[in-house]
């Protein structure tokens, strides 16, 4: 997909989650994110932080809705669904206990949008480095 990164080896991702992000951000897009906050706060998944003489006014997600986001947060629900333990469903599970589903739903959504950017990032970093060392 982006060079050589196979996304459905990510727990949660399915076809779908792969077919949005490759139609919203695209093969070359993922480019113009310089770090995965950047990407994060993109898909509306990073908490709106309002601080006002120190102290913390909002904190909450910003509204809109974008087909990538709606893939993330399906499979965010479904990684809540999983029986067996794994990182990503504990942490679904931990924010679930303290917080609720709809905010667990989020915030695994945010941490998945992270895991997969900087997934491609590094795949993509070591696919140009292999090449360019491989032409000395």
């Amino acid at each position: 997909m982006f060079k050589g990164t196979d996304l459905l080896a990510i727990e949660g991702m399915s076809y779908n989650t792969v077919l949005a992000i490759m139609s919203e951000v695209g093969y070359d897009g993922i480019k113009k994110f310089r770090t995965a906050k950047h990407f994060t706060s993109w898909l509306r998944l990073a908490p709106n932080n309002k601080v006002s003489g120190g102290k913390v006014l909002s904190s909450k997600i910003g509204k809109g809705s974008s087909r990538l986001k709606i893939a993330l947060r399906n499979a965010a629900n479904a990684i809540g669904n999983l029986k067996d333990s794994t990182p990503l469903r504990d942490f679904f599970h931990r924010v679930n206990f303290r917080k609720g589903r709809v905010p667990a739903i989020t915030a695994t959504a945010r941490k998945l949008a992270v895991i997969i950017i900087i997934y491609i990032n590094v795949v993509v970093f070591l696919y140009q480095f292999h090449f360019r060392r491989a032409s000395y």
